[in-house]
Order: C-alpha cells, then structure tokens, then sequence
C-alpha cells in the first residue's frame, strides 16, 4: 500500500504561479509511473502532467510550457510547478501512482488538493 498527499493548492489570481507536492509513503523512484491529474467542476478527470515507468515526462496540451512535473531530492516527492495560471485551470488536483504492471490511472490516488484561479 502506498498514501499519497497532495497539498499546496489555494487560490490565486490569473497569472501567478503555484507549486503541487505530492508525498508518498514510500520512494517512488524506480519504474513507478506518476501523474497528476485533475477535475473540474462538471469534467471527466484529465491527465495534465506525467513521469512514465521509462522516466519521460508528458504534458496535455494545455499546460505545455506554463506546468512542469518533477521529482524532489527526497524519493518520495514529486512536484507539479504551475506558472501563467489560467481561470480554466481551476480544478481539484490529484495525484497518481502506478506500479510496474498496473495500468494506466489502475495504482495509487491522493485525496485531491482545489486550485482556484480567479480571473
């Protein structure tokens, strides 16, 4: 089993950035895929940002070049940094890890942290 806790969300203005953390009860380094996603009031859940088990990182079109995903010094950390945020980016943030043979979104969710986004 493996606690993932996201925190860091909060409100903010249109144009300011904000930093996800997303701790695990273990290390998460390894073959491990992780995500973050996120849900809109009315939306499915989208993938926004993700470390595949080969260590490449891939990003919804939509936040290519204003989020970067990445992993902290610690093993068991990873980062979602936000920056030039958008009203349409205001939703409950998740994080997910997949082990090695789950599928996609199949592993590990946190709890969710609200980022709002005011305009």
């Amino acid at each position: 089993q493996v606690q993932l806790v996201e925190s860091g969300g909060g409100l903010v203005q249109a144009g300011e950035s904000l930093r996800l953390s997303c701790a695990a009860s273990r290390s998460i380094f390894g073959r491990n895929r992780m995500a973050w996603y996120r849900q809109a009031p009315g939306k499915q859940r989208e993938l926004v940002a993700e470390f595949t088990s080969g260590g490449s990182t891939n990003y919804a079109d939509s936040v290519k070049g204003r989020f970067t995903i990445s992993r902290g010094y610690a093993a068991n950390t990873v980062y979602l940094q936000m920056g030039s945020l958008k009203p349409e980016d205001t939703a409950v943030y998740y994080c997910n890890l997949d082990p090695p043979g789950v599928g996609v979104g199949g592993g590990y969710w946190g709890q969710g942290t609200q980022v709002t986004v005011s305009s």
